[in-house]
């Protein structure tokens, strides 16, 4: 065997090594350079193609919380739909970007292919509606009317509808239940703005871009309650918008329950009696105007006198809130807002807000003890009050003599107030007032009451009402004195008088704005709700409670319950023995007064009702009806607006409210079984195991029931008031029958 030298191996192997050392070399130097090329040289192109790739979240809507009446009637809830969407990304992958599959899909609908591409292109500043505002990533609803047979279609042949899905979902509804509207109460949805997300971004209560959001009412409110928190599915995605991978899901928590002190049984009733208090009015002649009373707007509100829980309220003109679930249409918008609606979004119950005529009496009176005069004194009841050559009449010129502050109530004589106010205007140094800050009683007592700022009631943009007193007068001067000057003349119209008298003096209290105020006309303002508020407070022995509607908030489980407590604002500013008086007072405005015609025949010996009527003027309008009421248990107040007087126009609606409270008879008999509400609902409804809510059965129309009542006993209607169906007074009481007025100038020059 022939042995090899060992050196004879040892170039080979060296060019080997070397060999392999410069292919090591080679690589790590191609890789280098590639490294230099990409990180240095095109590394910012890279880093901004990079940055194309991102999270993009798809949203599970959660289910919105319903609101309740306080025995449980659902009076907004969800109901389920077929929703047919389409996935934008899905479509986007196809060779036509989804428009063969979206022409079949919209034979399917019966929709045309234009209008289906249209509702799922995106939205941007140059393309106009229909089209999708939301994510690109969340599937796009085509249509949320789609029929059980549609639907299967479309799921049934999966394979010619890709990317289109065909879901049942959970729209808001508002059910009505047994005609109950309460369309101003519960508000309406819309969808998110980009500004809203912007502002909530770092709250804790951050919106989505899917979300649908509380416009008005207690879905405004209580939104962030209601509305419960989203589902969330985070995607990765590159810069094409192709999905790479799942992030993380988190699920949807349907949102709360809210439990109100609505009756919607009582609810049906109000939004009934005030609409037929309106028609009733519009066929009565107006002497003053030579027309027929328009009786345009009207509300009424029902509240529990003993804790400020609202029964019921209702506002008229009034809307379907179920035009605003999917979105509204331009023609339903215009006539929610156009000139000629009315606008009937408006809740007139807290944001009417007019002159309260002589309702407002019951502040001046208790400014009047305050000042010092006696109840019992005699007080004159002219037929008139003469002021620097300007006539205060006193309705139709009657006459009653030396009354108490009682009786004037009772009779509601202007004349006993205007001397009163015109008094202690006089002795607070007239339109030049002494050095010193003046009393002014009969201001200082409406600010006492709680007038002229909101009762905090839980309803957004509640009104303030307006007491006029001296700082009031000096603002508003400042801030119209120069309009007032440009079109003021000396000797021209009614108006441009008055514009000439402001400018001159328009911040000076003077002696006619102190007698107008002080029976709830010139410039004094109060809603429905502050009645409300006042006048509960003297059902009740004094206190005033902040009005609400919510009553308690209920986790989705059921395991959660808010309860919210009836809170005090404040005590009426008037002493027991003054209170005592006001309250047999105003029991005797329905037994003997100005309401008696539209109350006899009433169990007032087992129901004792209080009332004060107001027929308020409004210059360049008809007069404008009041009726302020109270019970034991409840508050009742309606005004309706160019309706003539407050009994006249909304007596008889008041009265069977509380007739269908109490079950109160056409013939005055009281049958227990057929009243609404008794007593005031205590407790809440009762919540069961998985959440739910034990539910009574709605009656199909609590009117029926309180029309058949009152055919009971009934006699002919006084045939002086066409429309009254209530028994023929027989009282031959001078002031029982009220019409509207004229006091002669708002504004004096004395």
């Amino acid at each position: 065997m022939t042995n090899i030298p060992e050196t004879g191996r040892t170039p080979r192997v060296q060019i080997r090594l070397v060999v392999i050392q410069i292919l090591v070399l080679s690589l790590l130097g191609t890789l280098g350079g590639r490294l230099w090329y990409l990180q240095i040289r095109e590394g910012s192109e890279y880093a901004k193609e990079a940055s194309g790739n991102h999270v993009q979240q798809v949203v599970q809507p959660a289910v919105r919380g319903s609101i309740l009446d306080a025995r449980g009637v659902p009076i907004a809830d969800n109901e389920t739909r077929l929703v047919v969407s389409a996935s934008r990304t899905d479509l986007l992958k196809m060779k036509d970007d989804g428009k063969a599959v979206l022409t079949k899909l919209a034979g399917v609908l019966g929709m045309t292919p234009k209008e289906v591409m249209q509702r799922v292109r995106l939205c941007d500043a140059k393309t106009p509606q229909p089209c999708w505002n939301g994510s690109p990533y969340q599937p796009i609803p085509i249509t949320d009317e789609a029929t059980p047979r549609q639907a299967m279609q479309i799921r049934e042949r999966a394979e010619d509808f890709p990317g289109i899905t065909a879901e049942p979902e959970a729209l808001r509804r508002y059910p009505a239940p047994g005609k109950a509207n309460t369309s101003q109460v519960l508000g309406y949805l819309s969808p998110v703005t980009d500004e809203e997300i912007t502002k909530a971004q770092n709250t804790d209560s951050p919106y989505l871009r899917s979300d649908q959001v509380g416009r008005s009412g207690l879905e405004r409110q209580y939104d962030k309650e209601l509305r419960g928190k989203a589902g969330v599915t985070r995607y990765e995605v590159d810069n094409l918008g192709r999905v790479i991978g799942k992030a993380k899901s988190d699920p949807a928590q349907a949102g709360s329950t809210l439990v109100t002190s609505i009756d919607s049984r009582v609810q049906r009733v109000a939004e009934y009696e005030l609409d037929t208090a309106m028609k009733a009015a519009r066929k009565q002649f107006d002497k003053i105007t030579g027309e027929n009373y328009k009786a345009d707007s009207g509300a009424v509100v029902v509240m529990e006198a003993k804790t400020g829980r609202v029964v019921a309220m209702a506002s008229a003109p009034t809307y379907d809130p179920n035009v605003w679930v999917g979105g509204i249409s331009a023609k339903d918008y215009q006539k929610l807002t156009g000139k000629g609606s009315d606008y009937p979004l408006l809740n007139r119950a807290i944001q009417g807000q007019s002159a309260p005529g002589s309702t407002f009496k019951v502040v001046s009176t208790a400014a009047a003890v305050e000042a010092g005069y006696e109840w019992d004194g005699g007080y004159p009841c002219t037929s008139s009050y003469s002021v620097g050559g300007q006539v205060f009449k006193n309705f139709e010129g009657e006459s009653f003599g030396p009354i108490s502050l009682g009786r004037a109530l009772e009779v509601s004589c202007d004349t006993v107030f205007y001397g009163l106010a015109d008094r202690e205007w006089k002795k607070d140094g007239g339109i030049n007032p002494k050095k010193g800050q003046p009393k002014d009683y009969f201001y200082k007592a409406a600010h006492q009451f709680g007038l002229g700022k909101e009762t905090g009631i839980d309803l957004p943009n509640e009104v303030t009402g307006r007491v006029p007193d001296r700082q009031w007068k000096q603002d508003y001067w400042e801030a119209n004195k120069d309009a007032w000057c440009k079109s003021g003349k000396k000797n021209g119209s009614y108006v441009e008088k008055i514009a000439y008298e402001n400018c001159l003096e328009g911040n000076k209290m003077r002696e006619g704005d102190s007698i107008n105020y002080s029976i709830g006309q010139g410039d004094t303002l109060l809603t429905p709700i502050q009645e409300a508020m006042i006048y509960g407070a003297l059902a009740n022995g004094g206190t005033e409670y902040v009005p609400t509607i919510g009553k308690a908030i209920i986790s989705a489980d059921g395991k959660t319950v808010k309860e919210i407590k009836p809170k005090v604002k404040a005590k009426l500013p008037i002493s027991q023995a003054t209170h005592k008086g006001i309250d047999k007072a105003l029991a005797g405005v329905v037994t003997s007064g100005t309401a008696a015609w539209k109350f006899q025949g009433w169990p007032q010996d087992k129901i004792t009702l209080h009332a004060k009527t107001g027929t308020a003027e409004v210059y360049g309008k008809q007069t404008t009806s009041w009726l302020a009421t109270y019970s034991k248990d409840y508050t009742v107040i309606m005004t309706i607006a160019q309706a003539g007087t407050g009994s006249g126009a909304s007596g008889e609606a008041v009265r069977n409210i509380y007739s269908a409270l109490y079950g109160v008879q056409g013939d005055g008999s009281i049958d227990k079984k057929k009243a609404l509400l008794p007593t005031p609902q205590k407790g809440l409804p009762k919540v069961k195991t998985d959440g739910t809510i034990d539910s009574p059965k709605v009656a199909k129309d609590p009117v029926k029931d309180l029309k058949k009542a009152q055919r009971q006993g009934e006699t002919p209607p006084d045939e002086t008031q066409p429309g009254a169906t209530t028994a023929t007074p027989t009282s031959t009481n001078r002031n029982t029958r009220r019409r509207p007025r004229r006091r002669g100038s708002r504004r004096m020059l004395t």
